[in-house]
């Protein structure tokens, strides 16, 4: 799930009660040849799918919305499934996409495979209206990981609170099966668009949304899509592909934005890894290797993951252009970001110690690129923020990554005229140090209290059902308002925003000073890129003479034990010489 894996994805152990119970859920839609419960039953274009029912909830998990990306199709763009009368089960999910096993993660611990495009469909039959407001959940995990198994986005605790929405929840292609370029092979002419895989999968599952929803009891008229991380990403961006006009009417942009993409030149990266590590010359020799082989190298290789990519092919070069320009200015949005966004990558680097060491070494990586002016405002921000070092780059990150590239969406929405609304989360986790953390708002959004990964153990129920009334209400009519919370747009005088916390109220330009002399950075495209890391950096040379010193320390310290404990035995031996000469000396 949720999260950006900028710095390091730790590698799990073998013996886990969370990998053994989401490896348990793990089965197979067969077809069905036999008697059927047909009140369980939803006919698509694509075949007849048999769900299951719990507590008035019908669920349809693992329905296949597109060409399978496998043979030809690999690294390419998919259509949507092709018309089928037979007559499955639709009982498990579908397989994760191809990626590394994480903790943080659970949907790496499905089952995985090419084979990942499918959907899944919770409908509360409690209300029978046929023509119910869509939401479509696109998960996150840095474009590298997740998956719709992982138990945070289980729909069903959800559309049980809520029978008047239905939800969806689809996979895509992530990795180096869903976004890497390769058109810089000889061969590569033909997959120009293979920098945003993942993102034209999203796209698929739309349209198969569209041609499907209303037999499941869905407005196709009315469908908002939401994600977090890099599911936000995915929202923000999708407005700016060529085709999607209609396919979907509002976003909810949960801690993700146009800012978590990657140029062409950053993209290349990746691919001159993939060439290295494969010895491939064409992507007919990529097209040979097998499917254990492209896990193993994908896990290689997660470390270089990229993002979508800035192409001027499927994305534009210059996404905040676009958003100034009006691209999406007939969608409602809603977005926004968490008080402690970067806290969460503790737990992704081993720990808070760690933390504190990276955190500063990619900071001043980052900056070699920005200007000096700009440099001058971090500087007073940094005097301002009264807080030890690697809290200060901590909030400068929460800035430059998450909050002021989702306020200058909303900032060219609002603008352009669009229906504009902004969040602000600070209910903390209740683990240590972690705060109002990436992805801490899931368990609250999905109402699965009881998946405490990133909240800990001090859910506030009353928070819960509050995001959840907002998130609903602007899907159903683009006003995330309450009966309780009036909700205000957000425009570029005023700066309404909403602050979630354990009392939600609006607030005027919340961090001004900060967004005035940082929102310049937004140009800087600052994702977390770790690829150009140097260690070559003022605070590396500090690291070292810090050491050098301690070792020095630790040397003389040494040397002085050695030689007192030589002069120690050399008095001793003196003594006891002394001692016998005496003796004898009596004795005689």
């Amino acid at each position: 799930m949720a999260a950006i894996a900028f710095l390091y994805r730790r590698h799990v152990e073998e013996e886990n009660p969370e990998k053994e119970y989401v490896q348990s859920t793990f089965g197979v839609n067969n077809k069905i040849t036999g008697d059927y419960d047909k009140s369980l039953a939803v006919t698509c274009h694509n075949g007849t799918f048999v769900g299951t029912r719990q507590d008035d909830v019908m669920s349809f998990k693992g329905i296949p919305y597109a060409v399978q990306p496998t043979g030809r199709y690999r690294w390419k763009p998919v259509p949507v499934a092709e018309e089928d009368d037979g007559v499955y089960e639709a009982y498990y999910y579908g397989k994760s996409p191809i990626q590394t096993e994480a903790a943080s993660e659970r949907a790496s611990y499905y089952e995985q495979g090419e084979e990942c495009l499918h959907l899944n469909i919770w409908n509360n039959q409690k209300n029978p209206d046929t023509r119910k407001p869509v939401m479509v959940f696109i998960h996150g995990g840095s474009y590298g990981w997740g998956g719709t198994s992982d138990p945070l986005y289980d729909g069903q605790n959800f559309a049980k609170a809520h029978d008047d929405v239905i939800l969806v929840t689809i996979g895509y292609r992530t990795g180096i099966m869903g976004f890497i370029d390769l058109s810089s092979f000889p061969d590569g002419e033909e997959y120009k668009e293979s920098g945003n895989l993942g993102l034209l999968d999203q796209v698929t599952a739309l349209r198969w949304i569209q041609q499907n929803i209303t037999a499941f009891g869905g407005d196709p008229d009315n469908v908002t899509i939401f994600g977090e991380s890099a599911g936000a990403g995915s929202a923000t961006l999708l407005p700016l592909v060529k085709g999607t006009q209609g396919l979907f009417h509002r976003y909810i942009a949960q801690s993700g934005s146009v800012s978590l993409t990657f140029s062409r030149e950053e993209s290349q990266e990746l691919t001159r890894k993939l060439k290295k590590e494969t010895g491939a010359k064409t992507v007919k020799e990529l097209m040979a290797l097998d499917t254990a082989s492209l896990k193993e190298i994908n896990e290689k290789l997660n470390d270089y993951n990229i993002f979508p990519e800035r192409d001027g092919v499927v994305l534009p070069e210059d996404p905040y252009a676009a958003y100034q320009n009006g691209a999406a200015k007939d969608i409602d949005i809603m977005i926004g970001s968490n008080e402690d966004e970067m806290r969460y990558f503790m737990q992704e680097v081993g720990g808070v110690n760690n933390y504190k060491l990276i955190i500063p070494v990619l900071y001043e990586s980052n900056i070699k690129g920005i200007s000096h002016p700009d440099r001058e405002n971090i500087r007073m921000i940094f005097r301002k923020i009264r807080m030890d070092r690697p809290w200060r780059v901590t909030e400068f990150y929460n800035e430059t990554i998450f909050r002021l590239p989702a306020i200058a969406v909303a900032e060219s929405h609002a603008k352009a005229g669009g229906n504009t609304y902004m969040y602000y989360w600070k209910y903390p986790s209740a683990h240590p140090d972690w705060g109002a953390c990436h992805a801490v708002e899931l368990a609250y959004v999905f109402n699965n209290l009881d998946q405490t990964i990133y909240t800990g153990d001090n859910i506030d129920p009353q928070l819960a059902a509050n995001v959840q009334d907002m998130w609903v209400n602007f899907a159903k009519t683009g006003n995330p308002s309450t009966s309780e919370l009036e909700w205000k747009q957000y425009d570029p005088v005023q700066r309404e925003t909403m602050i979630l916390d354990s009392t939600c109220y609006m607030e005027k330009n919340p961090k001004a000073l900060q967004r005035e002399l940082l929102f310049s950075l937004n140009k800087y495209y600052l994702n977390g890129n770790y690829h150009n890391l140097s260690l070559n950096v003022p605070i590396i040379y500090r690291y070292a003479l810090s050491t050098t010193i301690l070792l020095g320390i630790i040397t003389l310290i040494s040397l002085g034990i050695r030689k007192w404990s030589k002069r120690s035995r050399k008095q001793k031996d003196e003594e006891v010489i002394s001692d016998v000469l005496v003796r004898r000396y009596k004795t005689s």
